[in-house]
């Protein structure tokens, strides 16, 4: 098993200042040209111990949990399973888009990818704080390389993303 730890760079991370009814980044981060596809989801009731849904015609509707070692009764799925569950997947398939490019296509029909998202105090701020651990089964270094780099998740991370944030 091959590992790769992934952590933003400190320079990469984006430093956000509040104006009145939204945050803007203050440097340039990944914009995009277009919209491919727009995911939507709704949470509700009391955040971690609430209810998440998606707003599309699949209708994913899942109950909320603090997880035990947080405190909570640890009964329910929680933010950090799906983005581990979301990073897992788009990976793979970073990984398979760029293998057919690099001319190993047969090495990734087989590749596993196990994502650990962990959460804890950050020594830089207060509060919380992400990191996140991917080890990836079955392919070469060349690849997982690749792989991370194409990912949008990884991009997100390492390079930063203009997350706007305003009332609704």
């Amino acid at each position: 098993m091959i590992a790769a730890v992934l952590r933003p760079a400190p320079h990469s991370v984006a430093l956000l200042k509040r104006t009145s009814a939204l945050y803007q980044p203050t440097r340039s981060l990944i914009t995009l040209r277009d919209h491919k596809y727009t995911a939507h989801a709704t949470a509700r009731g009391q955040g971690r111990n609430g209810q998440v849904k998606s707003d599309d015609d699949y209708g994913l509707d899942l109950r909320l949990a603090m997880p035990k070692s947080l405190g909570g009764k640890g009964d329910g799925q929680n933010p950090e399973m799906l983005f581990a569950m979301g990073y897992a997947a788009c990976f793979l398939s970073a990984m398979q888009l760029v293998a057919g490019k690099l001319g190993k296509s047969d090495m990734a029909k087989n590749a596993v990818v196990h994502t650990q998202v962990h959460v804890g105090e950050p020594k830089e701020m207060e509060g919380f704080g992400l990191e996140v651990d991917i080890q990836v089964e079955g392919v070469d270094e060349d690849l997982i390389k690749a792989g991370h780099e194409a990912c949008p998740y990884s991009r997100a991370l390492t390079q930063g993303v203009v997350v706007n944030v305003s009332k609704a």
